[in-house]
């Protein structure tokens, strides 16, 4: 069974930085999984934000953050991160992390692509 909790979620200023973090919990290795972001805001669909590969060869990115956000990943602690800058009203959204194990070589944009979904941590953005 694969569970994924996601952490650091909050409220912000415009402007300011932050960091999410998502922990993989598995029977198998963290390089056994691409992971990715998505985002929901209010009243919206999801929406990728960005995704990392296995062994973190490849990144993608929403073009909404690009320049402004990173993600990251650590398999030796199982722990995925996306660290935040200039963050804008219109980055307030629930953020979950996604995992998946069918295609690891690949930082998907795509939902369909991830086994797993976390719970979701929901950062707020204040002008």
């Amino acid at each position: 069974q694969v569970q994924l909790v996601e952490s650091g979620g909050g409220l912000v200023q415009a402007g300011d930085s932050h960091r999410l973090s998502c922990t993989l919990r598995s029977g198998r290795p963290a390089n056994n999984y691409a992971m990715g972001w998505f985002r929901q805001p209010p009243g919206k669909e999801r929406e990728f934000v960005a995704g990392v590969s296995a062994r973190a060869f490849n990144t993608n990115y929403a073009d909404s953050v690009k320049g402004r956000f990173a993600i990251s990943r650590d398999n030796a602690k199982n722990a995925m991160y996306l660290q935040m800058n200039l963050l804008k009203p219109e980055d307030t959204a629930a953020y979950y992390c996604a995992a998946n194990e069918r295609t690891p070589w690949h930082s998907s944009p795509n939902g369909s692509a991830y086994d797993y979904w976390g719970q979701g941590t929901q950062v707020t953005v204040s002008s």
